[in-house]
């Protein structure tokens, strides 16, 4: 079984995908400790706290399998794209797993970002990258794909996923999976019959643009969202993209209408669905807008898996 070391892993997203293709995390870096309580929830590590740019390589364990969803608010549209040039020095932290790949040579490396990580500093970001991984004879192969086309998930999700092998022919081995058609629809992760907590539903009393909402929210097959002045509808009854500042006043919660015409917000469990993590996966007893963090940071578990399944293949 290939062992697997995961940094800056979040709530564990891209380990559940690689162990259900067969891999074994064995190290996990996490710096924020909600997500890292939750990743000590769900697997039978103990997360490694410490600011990565003080983990010596010689403190991590012997890997066959890097991972890491770096930073990308630096990257992202959400964000303001500053790169590696990021004030909050989140852009350079991509160096800091050059430099434990230097040391540990693992057999394969996986990276997870921001589909603008390609187009940032027209190009400029993405080719520092690349060339910091021929330096260390990588082989890689990437591309940008859609949760909705490659993980069966009714999530407008883009991400690029760098896949980099040290070994020539593990390289020429391996494809990245081809786009699948999408069965799952957003009834089958968000539940529009059942009663939840009142704390998720709007109403004219909490919230002052709830006329706006009832005059434009119509439909139960689909999701909306309250774009500060206006009521968006996703026309194509996809989740838009979750992400990190979900209920924290950025870019709101999915608003949905119940069979029940009441209007509510998804709940975290919902959020967790719509990143196709099991029912199983455990959420703790943490405030709402950690965990809408959580999930809005995390990955696309399906798509991860498909990922990793084509990487064991190679290998085997």
């Amino acid at each position: 079984m290939l062992t697997v070391a995961s940094f800056f892993a979040g709530v564990g997203g891209i380990d559940l995908g690689f162990e259900k293709a067969g891999f074994k995390t064995i190290y996990a870096n996490e710096f924020d400790n909600y997500a890292a309580d939750t990743f000590e929830l769900n697997f039978d590590v103990t997360v490694d706290r410490r600011d990565i740019n003080t983990v010596p390589a010689e403190d991590i364990p012997n890997f066959d399998v890097m991972l890491a969803g770096f930073p990308c608010q630096a990257f992202s549209i959400a964000g303001y794209r500053q790169g590696f040039n990021d004030e909050q020095g989140r852009g350079n932290l991509f160096f800091e797993l050059v430099r434990i790949l230097k040391a540990k040579k693992p057999r394969i490396a996986f990276f997870e970002n921001v589909k603008n990580l390609v187009s940032h500093d027209n190009g400029n970001t993405f080719r520092v990258i690349c060339s910091e991984l021929d330096k260390l004879g990588y082989k890689y192969l990437f591309q940008v794909m859609n949760a909705a086309d490659y993980g069966n998930i009714p999530q407008n999700r883009e991400r690029i996923y760098i896949v980099a092998f040290r070994d020539k022919e593990d390289y020429a081995d391996f494809d990245l999976p081809k786009s699948i058609p999408l069965e799952t629809s957003i009834k089958d992760v968000i539940d529009f019959d059942s009663k939840v907590d009142d704390k998720f539903y709007y109403t004219a009393e909490k919230n002052k643009f709830f006329d706006e909402l009832k005059e434009n929210m119509t439909k139960s097959d689909t999701t909306y969202q309250w774009r500060r002045v206006y009521v968006r509808e996703n026309k194509s009854n996809l989740v838009p993209t979750l992400t990190a500042n979900m209920g924290t006043g950025g870019h709101n919660v999915p608003l949905i209408l119940t069979n029940s015409k009441e209007i509510r917000k998804l709940t975290p469990r919902e959020c967790f669905n719509v990143q196709g993590f099991p029912k199983d996966y455990k959420l703790p007893e943490q405030s709402n807008s950690r965990l809408y963090k959580q999930a809005g940071n995390s990955v696309t578990v399906p798509v991860i898996d498909r990922i990793a399944k084509n990487i064991a293949k190679a290998i085997n």
